[in-house]
């Protein structure tokens, strides 16, 4: 028996008695369900197979996400969701905004999740952790779905699989608490229309003939990072067959919350010369998918927006550093990957690079991903 987070008891659910729960909802109210997933951009877009599947899977339920102010515009739009909720992270909070008005706004948030009595808390994560754990109990629905941990307070519990896999897979894995089978499908994304427009406009009209190469050069761990010298070496050697679009996080790398490429950007701007390249920086994840989704190829360091291109489906060439490649490597696209033995993206080739590069071209045009 569990104690719940008014003190009563319940059973613990078997897989086939969370399967009969959660199916057979009475006709006069739909299931509500609420995601967590409140990590990173990259986590989140792997869990969208997941939000996607369950939408398809009860089409009149009512469905909606809890996430964090910095990850939130990945699932803003999303056709599959009937609500977004975010909360500030502290380290997220904006400048003026004190710690204490942050926790303030997290408490209102959770007083009005926890009055519309949702039947489950999903904890989408493969490893979510004593926080998302601490917000599901804070809401207090009838069940708490998710991966097993030893506490016991997750009733509706997966054990975790003995094989590694995809965080796509390892996330999608709990559909089947639901009565979900079936493998994941693919990422998506919707693209904000303003965002999209600003973008275009800033391209200007493009070259007869040529390709769209989105290259992103900002990565959050130092060992993701490819030199800015090699990423304009590339962009030279591809210069008779395409323009570029050049994005990055605006700001100074030494910003303490947001730091940003604004000096990393100048350099290769600096280099590039003469090339067909538009700057253009991405304050918001709204205007960086809206960028990418522009692109015909998508060159970039493992992390966030590698993830968003995968869902807007972009062949990408991508450089891992010190991260497990099989676990985040683009879901569901033509990519190649490239990472070194000393896993420091800084030690692969600009030769490395184009080789990939061509290599990727020839299998997105076969596979009919270009036009």
């Amino acid at each position: 028996m569990l104690e719940d987070s008014y003190g009563l008891q319940q059973p613990l659910l078997t897989t086939t008695s969370i399967r009969r729960s959660a199916v057979s909802q009475p006709d006069a109210r739909p299931l509500k369900i609420l995601l967590i997933r409140r990590d990173n951009i990259g986590d989140l877009v792997c869990t969208t197979p997941l939000i996607s599947a369950l939408r398809r899977h009860f089409p009149r339920a009512h469905i909606a996400a809890l996430v964090n102010t910095y990850n939130r515009q990945v699932l803003d739009g999303h056709p599959d969701l009937d609500a977004v909720y975010a909360y500030a992270k502290a380290k997220h909070r904006l400048a003026g905004q004190s710690r204490a008005a942050v926790y303030w706004d997290k408490f209102v948030l959770m007083l009005k999740l926890r009055s519309q009595h949702f039947d489950t808390v999903l904890l989408a994560s493969s490893y979510p952790g004593a926080s998302a754990l601490r917000l599901a109990r804070w809401i207090a629905p009838a069940h708490i779905a998710g991966y097993a941990e030893h506490s016991g307070l997750v009733d509706m519990a997966l054990p975790h699989g003995a094989a590694a896999a995809h965080e796509v897979e390892d996330v999608f894995r709990l559909a089947g608490l639901f009565g979900i089978e079936g493998a994941a499908g693919k990422l998506s994304l919707a693209v904000d229309a303003q965002a999209r427009t600003r973008a275009r406009s800033a391209l200007g009209a493009p070259g007869a003939g040529r390709k769209l190469i989105a290259v992103h050069i900002s990565a959050r761990k130092p060992s993701q990072r490819w030199p800015v010298e090699r990423y304009a070496e590339l962009m030279q050697a591809l210069r008779g067959e395409a323009d570029f679009l050049l994005l990055w996080s605006p700001g100074a790398a030494d910003h303490p919350q947001h730091p940003g490429d604004d000096a990393k950007a100048q350099a290769v701007i600096d280099a590039a010369g003469d090339l067909r390249l538009t700057a253009y920086p991405t304050q918001e994840l709204r205007d960086l998918s809206a960028a990418l989704s522009l692109a015909d190829y998508v060159i970039c360091s493992d992390g966030g927006a590698m993830h968003l291109a995968a869902a807007l489906g972009k062949p990408i060439l991508c450089f891992f550093g010190n991260s497990d490649a099989a676990r985040w490597h683009p879901w569901g696209v033509p990519h190649r990957l490239l990472q070194p033995e000393s896993r420091d993206a800084a030690d692969i080739s600009q030769a490395a690079a184009l080789q990939a590069f061509r290599e990727l071209q020839q299998e997105a045009q076969v596979g009919g991903c270009i036009d």
